[in-house]
């Protein structure tokens, strides 16, 4: 439990430096939420690996959940685009990620 906690932690810090960067657009201020959040965020992402959460996962999911958060949370706060091709792509990184997550599980041998 404690690793997807963590990795949910990650995740919102990494959301939180991206929007914050694009913020910075227009108030240079929010470059220091930028630095810390993805000084956060990666801090965040080694305990994750420490758990032993592999890599591959890790970051997949990281990645792909960052990745739809940020382009909703834009389209919510800068009215940035989102359209049906971006939300398609969310589908399929989405859907990389948990082919990714289960290509990763090993059977384990039956005695």
């Amino acid at each position: 439990m404690r690793k997807w906690v963590l990795l949910a932690a990650a995740i919102v810090s990494e959301v939180a430096a991206t929007l914050s960067l694009r913020a910075s657009q227009d108030h240079v201020a929010w470059m220091v939420a930028v630095v810390v959040g993805y000084a956060c965020a990666f801090t965040l992402l080694t305990l994750v690996l420490r758990e032993g959460v592999p890599v591959g996962v890790t970051y997949g999911i990281w990645g792909a959940t960052g990745t739809a958060l940020t382009a909703v949370l834009a389209a919510v706060i800068f009215r940035d685009p989102f359209t049906w091709p971006i939300a398609l792509g969310i589908v399929l990184i989405i859907a990389g990620v948990l082919f990714i997550e289960f290509g990763s599980r090993t059977d384990e041998p039956t005695s």
